[in-house]
């Protein structure tokens, strides 16, 4: 979900960009880190780049300010860390502010939480308890990428929820009635996202077998 261009107040949305600065400053480290390590695997970083675009770009109408859309994070964060994506995702939105008009710089720091930070998280967490309670991996993709979709949007009904409150019923009335219209269109997103994560996943799986295994990504503990 992408809040659009001077929505939020100026107070959120500078508390916003705070808090998701230091994920930014440490996956600018892992990235760096990774690439000096293990230089092959730049394209599979490049892949999954190009997946949050594609997917975080097909956006329809939701909320009033925002929309809904898949992310696409979870395919990165699966196979890179958390912290990647944060950086990955902060570029995207970038460039979807400034080429599609989709989001904005005010509010880049409070879509970069929710779609960079916590998707993300949310997706690899999801992604590590499958495996150690033994789901096949496609059922564990599956459930890392909606989740972490359902959770962005979540984490994006939560600060608008903060920044507008209901004038009878507060913070909680406003949180359950941008969640009720965003899950909607979210729901049925986090499904398809999670679809086609799988498939994306297993095509990588088997023409990029060495550079996911150089990840830890195809057995054993994942990075």
């Amino acid at each position: 979900m992408h809040i659009m261009e001077g929505y939020l107040p100026l107070n959120h949305a500078v508390g916003w960009t705070v808090v998701s600065a230091p994920f930014v400053i440490h996956g600018l480290r892992s990235i760096s880190k990774n690439i000096r390590n293990k230089p092959e695997t730049k394209m599979l970083l490049g892949v999954a780049g190009a997946f949050a675009f594609v997917l975080s770009a097909l956006k329809l109408p939701s909320v009033s300010g925002s929309c809904s859309h898949p992310t696409g994070t979870g395919l990165g964060a699966v196979l890179f860390g958390p912290t990647t994506m944060s950086v990955v995702g902060l570029v995207v939105l970038l460039f979807q502010a400034l080429l599609l008009a989709h989001g904005g710089l005010t509010t880049l720091g409070a879509n970069t939480f929710s779609m960079a930070v916590v998707g993300p998280f949310v997706a690899y967490g999801v992604y590590q308890a499958g495996k150690r309670t033994g789901l096949s991996p496609g059922v564990s993709i599956f459930l890392a990428a909606a989740l972490g979709n359902l959770m962005t949007y979540v984490t994006t009904s939560f600060q608008l929820a903060l920044a507008f409150p209901d004038p009878v019923n507060g913070f909680t009335g406003s949180l359950i009635k941008f969640g009720t219209v965003f899950a909607f269109t979210q729901i049925p997103l986090a499904i398809s996202e999670g679809l086609l994560t799988v498939i994306v996943f297993g095509a990588l799986s088997r023409y990029s077998f060495k550079e996911m295994q150089d990840l830890n990504v195809l057995g054993g503990g994942c990075k």
